[in-house]
């Protein structure tokens, strides 16, 4: 019987280089999306799929992260003789979400790498991986959703996602074999490929299911470009020992990993907060008339 998915491990040792000069002295994951910052959304939507436990990779320089999910004793005593019951409940909110522990990746070697720093926190069970990147409108949440397939089939499992033909160059691709609906069995994956060879248009999204067997995998993993190990080289390596599943997501996917992509996904979400929608609306409706 295969084992409830209790942990969770969120990648957040990057520099966030597409970000910079933003990200110089503040992590890209700190930076707001709405009101909060965007791996505080990641970190909920891991508690919405019953995680337990979560293990952020972080690097050097990147403290405020910590700080972001610790209590602020002289924060919390201001709002309290301010009577601001709702900002205090906000605050102390950040502190009590689930187990959140810190490991150190102290030189950026890829997010094959990065994983495999937190198997000491993961120990010999399956986890889940969040790409704080990439977010998910989707209920129940995306990885709600592939538990059922690893509950029925026990490998790993992938997050995918049907993209236009143009798009297959910057995503991974896999080669899949349909078992059911939405749900694939994984025969290779091809990194960006270009339309006219990508293998089909399911690209891989960031969300997994793993096994602690990609521990073993990513410690055989030779470095690829860039002298990074990667999480797809690893995952190619797992697949020789065990199967390796794909399951195509119900819900909407934002990419907040670049500028643009962080804009479409601010004015998204605000959209969807009934405090501001109707005001956000109307500000867009007056400036793209003109």
């Amino acid at each position: 019987m295969s084992q409830k998915i209790r942990k969770a491990v969120i990648p957040a040792a990057g520099w966030g280089t597409r970000f910079l000069p933003a990200t110089k002295a503040v992590p890209k994951e700190l930076l707001p999306l709405y009101d909060k910052p965007i791996i505080q959304h990641t970190v909920e939507e891991a508690v919405a799929s019953g995680i337990e436990e979560i293990i952020i990779v972080t690097s050097p320089g990147k403290s405020s992260l910590e700080a972001h999910f610790a209590p602020h004793r002289k924060l919390e005593t201001a709002l309290k003789k301010k009577g601001d019951a709702e900002l205090l409940e906000k605050v102390q909110r950040t502190s009590r979400l689930a187990k959140i522990s810190f490991v150190l990746q102290n030189e950026p070697k890829g997010l094959g790498h990065a994983v495999l720093m937190a198997a000491e926190a993961v120990g010999d069970e399956p986890f889940a991986v969040f790409l704080p990147d990439d977010l998910f409108g989707a209920e129940p949440t995306v990885i709600a959703q592939m538990s059922k397939v690893y509950k029925k089939y026990g490998g790993s499992v992938l997050a995918l996602l049907k993209v236009v033909p143009e798009d297959t160059k910057r995503y991974g691709i896999v080669k899949p074999e349909e078992l059911g609906k939405r749900t694939y069995r994984i025969l290779d994956t091809v990194e960006k490929p270009g339309p006219e060879t990508a293998p089909s248009r399911l690209a891989i999204m960031g969300r997994y299911i793993l096994t602690p067997e990609i521990f073993g995998a990513l410690k055989a993993t030779k470095p690829g470009k860039g002298g990074e190990i990667q999480l797809t080289d690893g995952l190619a390596l797992l697949r020789k020992k065990q199967d390796l599943y794909g399951y195509e997501f119900d819900g909407v996917y934002y990419d907040a990993g670049k500028p643009l992509g962080l804009l479409k996904t601010s004015i998204a979400w605000g959209l969807k907060q009934p405090a501001i929608a109707m005001e956000l609306r109307e500000y867009l409706y007056k400036i793209l008339a003109g």
